[in-house]
C-alpha cells in the first residue's frame, strides 16, 4: 500500500489556493517523492516530483523571493 505523509499545507493570500504538501512512499519501494497538491475551488492539480528536481525548485524559489521587495506592516 502506498504510504502519504503530510509535510505542510496552506493557503495563498491572493488567489485563495490552498497547497499542500505530501511525502509519497510506493510499496514496490524506490525513492520518496514530494507530492505537490493545489486546489483551486473544485480542481486539483497534482504532481509528483523526484528529490534533485525539488531541490532545484526550491532554490529557484528561494532566490526569486529574496530579490523581491517587502511591504513593510504599518502600526
Amino acid at each position: 500500500m502506498t504510504q502519504i505523509t503530510p509535510l505542510d499545507k496552506f493557503r495563498v493570500p491572493l488567489g485563495g489556493q490552498e497547497i499542500e504538501l505530501q511525502q509519497v512512499d510506493f510499496d514496490t519501494g524506490g525513492m520518496s517523492f514530494l507530492r505537490t497538491r493545489i486546489r483551486e475551488k473544485s480542481r486539483f492539480t497534482i504532481f509528483d516530483i523526484d528529490p534533485d528536481t525539488a531541490e532545484a525548485w526550491g532554490r529557484a524559489l528561494l532566490e526569486w523571493a529574496d530579490k523581491q521587495p517587502r511591504e513593510t506592516p504599518t502600526p
